[in-house]
């Protein structure tokens, strides 16, 4: 039992979040396992006490492992699960299935969105900003914290020049700053769950898609108000966190510059 309270306060001075909460479920498992393991007929404890118990082994393990190595690798660099801190959140990642630019999954089975913790805490201050001016709409992440090995096959299947990849991806050599944990893709829903019309959808490589040509594409009858509207409203709210967004395309927003990033966190590769 001593060895429990000594894991039990270890585990209260983890400052990152996600780590916390896997290892708390961890220790609870402990105890479980350990107490089910206990049996009144003494002839019976003898036995398992000779025996080899690998149980408690087995389920930490297949607790860990569930989550699919792609996202272990996050963990252990210190991002966080965005769910860990805001269940409201709600996550689609596009490239965790075919609905994007290459039309298939480069995910690696991930299915949560991570982030460096900081900027996770960031994107709940806009959800709850979000949610006190427009109750019942919600921000959906289409992207988060992405490997740099994953930004190069984007590269690499984005079929055009680099000169002009350059103006859709940020080129794998000096990576992107969702590479860092630093930025996120992001849309809206409203109260019945549908989400609101951007003039465009995600990952959309056109002019259509940039901000700095919203007047523009009004002008030109390619946008709708309705549709400058609601990407004022997501822009609104993600300030309110501290994101900035980018003159090419409505749904990415920043926390940091990529000096700002490269200087404080390590790339994810």
């Amino acid at each position: 039992m001593g060895f429990l309270r000594w894991f039990y306060f270890l585990i209260l001075r983890i400052k990152n979040a996600a780590m916390r909460f896997h290892y708390l479920f961890l220790f609870w498992l402990m105890v479980f396992a350990l107490f089910s393991c206990a049996e009144k007929d003494p002839e019976r404890n003898n036995k398992i006490a000779l025996e080899p118990r690998n149980d408690l082994y087995v389920i930490m393990k297949d607790f860990r492992y569930a989550l699919k190595p792609i996202e272990v690798e996050l963990i252990d660099q210190g991002l966080v699960n965005i769910h860990d801190l805001d269940t409201t959140l709600l996550v689609d990642l596009k490239y965790a299935g075919t609905d994007n630019f290459m039309g298939k999954n480069v995910y690696e089975g991930m299915q949560n969105a991570y982030l460096q913790e900081e900027v996770a805490r960031q994107l709940v201050q806009s959800q709850r900003y979000l949610k006190k001016i427009k109750p019942g709409y919600s921000l959906v992440v289409f992207d988060a914290a992405r490997p740099r090995r994953i930004q190069q096959k984007m590269w690499d299947a984005l079929e055009v020049s680099p000169q002009e990849k350059t103006k859709f991806l940020s080129n794998p050599a000096n990576g992107s700053v969702h590479n860092f944990g630093a930025a996120v893709d992001v849309g809206l829903v409203d109260e019945k769950g549908e989400l609101l019309d951007m003039g465009t959808p995600f990952d959309h490589f056109g002019e259509k898609a940039h901000p700095a040509l919203e007047e523009e594409m009004l002008t030109d009858h390619k946008i709708k108000p309705v549709h400058v509207e609601n990407r004022q409203l997501l822009r609104r709210v993600m300030w309110h966190g501290g994101f900035w967004g980018i003159q090419t395309e409505w749904w990415h927003f920043n926390a940091l510059t990529r000096a700002q990033a490269k200087e404080k966190y390590s790339i994810i590769e």
